[in-house]
């Protein structure tokens, strides 16, 4: 627990931590530029350090690092994952209604057949209180980079279009809409809420 008071902030817990030698690292949430510098030091001493960043997809985390002043050799010495995350409410399994997909619907999630296609939306009942949604699920985003990511970073002329473009070219990623259109097409989510919340 941080005491700001006595002078124990984040940063320099985490520093303290470091003098204990351990394996893995979870740093809460990186908001300043001394945390990332000493999370992405501890990275690059074979420490593995998990944490949050709040950006909108994961190449925007490696221009968010970038914009907190940590050098781009560093974040492509020490970087192996990313992984971007949002919640989509869950349609409820229990009244979710059945329809079929309009041409319009089909050409949104790139389908291109003729075949019919049946999507659910929400409906309501006891179970859900009346509102068609049960918990949330999470649509994920995960980049792990290669070589031509790395040598990118390096080269000091990447930027968030850059390494997303870099990164789907490669396989490097798949983007968090495709996996809000696997959760439509398996009837877990609403196509309208996904195209709002994923854009």
């Amino acid at each position: 627990e941080i005491q700001p008071e006595i002078g124990l902030n984040f940063s320099r817990a985490l520093r303290s931590f470091l003098r204990q030698d351990p394996d893995v690292i979870l740093v809460g949430e990186i908001r300043d530029q001394e945390t990332a510098r000493i999370a992405v030091e501890a990275a690059l001493t074979g420490h593995l350090v998990l944490s949050t960043l709040h950006t909108n997809d994961a190449p925007a985390t490696i221009t968010r690092l970038i914009e907190m002043g940590i050098q781009p050799f560093m974040i492509s010495s020490s970087l192996m994952l990313i992984c971007s995350q949002r919640l989509l409410r869950r349609l409820c399994s229990r009244c979710r209604e059945a329809y079929t997909a309009s041409p319009a619907q089909k050409s949104q999630l790139g389908i291109g057949s003729d075949q019919p296609l049946t999507l659910y939306r929400p409906h309501g009942c006891a179970h859900c209180n009346g509102r068609g949604y049960h918990g949330r699920i999470g649509i994920h985003e995960l980049l792990v980079p290669n070589d031509a990511l790395r040598e990118l970073l390096s080269s000091g002329h990447a930027t968030t279009e850059t390494i997303r473009n870099l990164a789907l070219n490669d396989g490097l990623m798949h983007p968090l809409q495709q996996d809000a259109f696997a959760k439509v097409l398996t009837g877990l989510c609403y196509l309208e809420d996904v195209l709002v919340k994923v854009q």
